[in-house]
């Protein structure tokens, strides 16, 4: 007999928010793929262009976790126009013993949008000047929302300011986060002004033409990159790359979909050119941030340990609080024609 735990978006919610422990579960996988055995495939992705559509399928085995998780994330960009969120899917948790599935996570993309944020608070944590306190956020959908809240789990942020293409977007999103963050969040008509004198930067859109220029950057400034996991997809401009100390989520795959997929494409980066991912950073097998006038740049394109972190914390919580639905499988090995 087996038994698998099914947890819709409603049974996650209450028992997975962006707090420390989710921060914490994603640098722990972070270190594991500088430290351990991880096994990481590429990113299996699908188009459908006629919808702006793409759908990504993310894993990873991480020695020591319980489980491993499969996540199929679909992302179809005209959606809003639809009345329909941009992001959906599900994550598989299985078990690294038997194979067996622990877990059906019908989350909406719930969990990734967790664990994304928290990737983002691990790159600010180790890259980001300690007393950096003012954060801008380009775009100003659910991400840009949670990028800026997981920015508060990590450094003392006092205020915010947010540019969307959509001004009124962005009007909005900045004054659901001073409410709901108690300070100042501000919307910025300007992306030159928004960046101006931020000590964190922090990129959230499928923008396929750069929204972050070389020559707006400052001294001393963190900038996170997380909108590019794909190879259509830049936000930063590849000048950056002649400026700022360059950090990958894992460097196989910026290389492929990632801003420094841009930066080699336009020949200010070579392809074979070596930089420091961010578990060696996590891990001390690497430097970060070595000045404070240092501009640092982390590349996220989103990888399968940080949706096999997440499932398993997910997993654990929903076991302690009695969630989900649990069905009995076939397991009898005779009953499998």
């Amino acid at each position: 007999m087996s038994r698998m735990l099914v947890l819709t978006e409603t049974d996650l919610r209450p028992i997975i928010r962006l707090d420390a422990s989710a921060v914490d579960s994603v640098e722990q996988a972070f270190a594991a793929l500088a430290t351990k055995p991880v096994a990481m495939p590429p990113i299996l992705r699908l188009d459908i262009p006629e919808h702006r559509g793409e759908v990504d399928v993310k894993t990873a085995y991480v020695p020591g976790l319980d489980g491993f998780a499969i996540k199929i994330s679909p992302g179809f960009f005209d959606n809003p126009l639809l009345g329909l969120p941009s992001l959906n899917g599900l994550m598989i948790l299985l078990s690294t013993r038997t194979g067996l599935v622990d877990a059906l996570l019908l989350d909406n993309g719930y969990l990734t949008d967790v664990r994304t944020a928290a990737a983002g608070a691990v790159a600010a944590r180790h890259l980001a000047r300690p007393d950096s306190a003012v954060a801008a956020i380009l775009g100003a959908g659910m991400q840009a929302r949670l990028q800026l809240e997981a920015l508060t789990l990590v450094r003392p942020i006092r205020e915010a300011r947010i540019w969307a293409r959509d001004a009124a977007k962005a009007a909005a999103t900045a004054g659901d986060l001073t409410t709901h963050l108690g300070f100042s969040v501000t919307a910025v008509a300007d992306p030159a002004a928004a960046v101006r004198g931020a000590d964190i930067v922090v990129t959230t859109t499928p923008a396929e033409r750069p929204i972050l220029m070389a020559d707006w950057l400052q001294p001393g400034q963190h900038i996170t990159a997380m909108g590019a996991d794909s190879e259509h997809k830049n936000e930063i401009d590849p000048a950056a790359f002649a400026r700022v100390t360059y950090i990958a989520d894992r460097l196989s795959q910026t290389r492929r979909l990632g801003e420094l997929h841009h930066a080699i494409a336009a020949g200010i980066v070579s392809a074979d050119k070596s930089f420091a991912e961010l578990g060696e950073v996590i891990a001390g097998r690497a430097p970060g941030r070595t000045r404070p006038d240092e501009i640092t740049l982390a590349d996220l394109t989103g990888t399968g340990v940080q949706d096999t972190a997440i499932a398993n914390l997910t997993l654990a919580r929903a076991r302690d609080a009695g969630a989900g639905r649990p069905i009995d499988t076939k397991a009898a090995a005779g009953d499998i024609a």
